[in-house]
């Protein structure tokens, strides 16, 4: 498709700029969720996978591990390669599995899930229309938990005005 105008050009050009951003967030997201596991109580007895679990039982899954596993996520499952999710969510898996929940899954999924995606997504096209950055030689890699992922010794940047 060929921009006729002007008006449809920076049209193409912002919504290619705004699909890049996202499939860069999901990647992030699936190698760095906010919350590593995901806990839920069984409230009857339930049948999962052939094994039979009584009411009250806490289930736990470890999205961090899911989000790294190569047998989901194919041998790269470690190495940040954002096309993975170039045609969306549904694809970015091996074998088409859903296993990507950064903000959990089902009804009980993060009601600020939209809202956090958007936030970002503003906050770096207000930032990059001014500012480049890079991170810090400084910077060690140490993701840490404490309810949620966070580097340990912070993400220091070096911040360059274009």
């Amino acid at each position: 498709m060929f921009a006729s105008n002007p008006d449809q050009l920076l049209t193409m050009i912002i919504f290619s700029f705004v699909i890049q951003v996202t499939i860069i967030l999901y990647e992030v997201l699936r190698l760095y969720p906010p919350a590593v596991t995901l806990n839920r109580r069984t409230f009857k007895d339930m049948r999962i996978g052939g094994v039979t679990y009584p009411a009250g039982v806490v289930l736990e899954l470890p999205i961090i591990v899911v989000h790294h596993n190569p047998d989901v996520w194919g041998k790269d499952a470690r190495e940040f390669r954002p096309e993975r999710f170039a045609e969306g969510i549904s694809k970015a898996t091996k074998d088409e599995q859903p296993a990507f929940f950064p903000f959990g899954w089902g009804p009980r999924i993060c009601i600020g899930q939209n809202f956090a995606l958007l936030e970002a997504k503003m906050a770096l096209s207000m930032i990059l229309q001014r500012f480049e950055f890079q991170l810090s030689p400084s910077y060690t890699h140490a993701p840490y938990t404490v309810i949620t992922l966070h580097p340990q010794h912070g993400a220091p940047i070096i911040v360059k005005k274009i």
